[in-house]
């Protein structure tokens, strides 16, 4: 029997640099889809190229409160305007001095920038950083998708890395404690297991941990990646650069689809 993967790009919106390697792996069939960051002021470009792929290409948003600037301008999450890091959002937000109505008001405008340039609600959500994970997020999610029957697919908590990548992995899964429980219960579905992570400082680990998911991960497991092209926006904006070529090369070479052909394991379109 076929097994069946999902691929799913982060960061669509970022540069338009990764929105054409994007954009050019899904014409190839080697994504599944793609979620996207919505507070650039290229954003209604980048919704405008990818508008024609709904339906055949799983088109999500990307939920970002760190490091870019903040739709919503100054607020207690964003004094000068501009996201925090992410070591400095997730305990000020715990303990009372970010607070949780500009962190929700920051994620409605995103959402609402998505729904306005696509006429739709997003396939499915995640988070850059894995902010989706934390449990102010969660809170917004349940607010937010008040109606069952209408909510989006969540990426779920990771469970397969790069060995070397342990400390990272374990990381992101003590702050994803109980999410997939919890947002399951909630009436969401969810996306897991979650594969993909890696130091991307160590561009070389992507391909190895690739190849290993296509031989261990699950029916319909998730393999999220970080494939583009380098631009000079790109640069001003994240520290994520060249190892962005890397994954777009191993994601569109010949290899890739023979390492697929070999293991009988297919690419999830965005219609399933």
């Amino acid at each position: 029997m076929t097994r069946r993967i999902r691929l799913i790009a982060d960061d669509y919106g970022l540069a338009p640099g990764v929105c054409a390697g994007i954009l050019d792996l899904l014409d190839r069939g080697r994504l599944t889809g793609t979620s996207c960051m919505t507070g650039f002021p290229e954003w209604a470009e980048a919704a405008a190229r990818i508008k024609p792929l709904r339906g055949r290409a799983a088109i999500g948003l990307h939920l970002t409160l760190t490091d870019q600037p903040a739709v919503t301008g100054k607020s207690s999450l964003a004094p000068g305007g501009r996201l925090p890091p992410l070591r400095s959002l997730a305990l000020p937000v715990l303990r009372g001095r970010v607070d949780e109505r500009d962190v929700h008001a920051e994620l409605d405008a995103q959402y609402s920038r998505f729904v306005e340039a696509l006429g739709r609600k997003p396939d499915f959500i995640d988070g850059h950083q894995h902010v989706h994970f934390l449990p102010v997020v969660r809170g917004w999610l349940r607010t937010r998708f008040p109606d069952t029957a209408g909510r989006p697919v969540l990426r779920g908590a990771p469970a397969l890395g790069d060995a070397a990548a342990a400390p990272k992995i374990a990381a992101i899964a003590a702050v994803a404690a109980g999410f997939n429980r919890s947002m399951q219960r909630a009436g969401f579905a969810v996306l897991k297991p979650l594969a993909g992570i890696y130091d991307w400082r160590q561009p070389e680990k992507f391909a190895p941990l690739l190849e290993a998911a296509i031989e261990a991960l699950s029916d319909r497991g998730l393999f999220m990646c970080h494939p583009g092209h380098v631009d000079q926006t790109l640069c001003a904006r994240d520290p994520m650069q060249s190892v962005r070529e890397v994954e777009f090369g191993v994601l569109a070479s010949d290899a890739f689809g023979a390492s697929l052909a070999r293991a009988g394991v297919e690419i999830l379109d965005g219609r399933e």
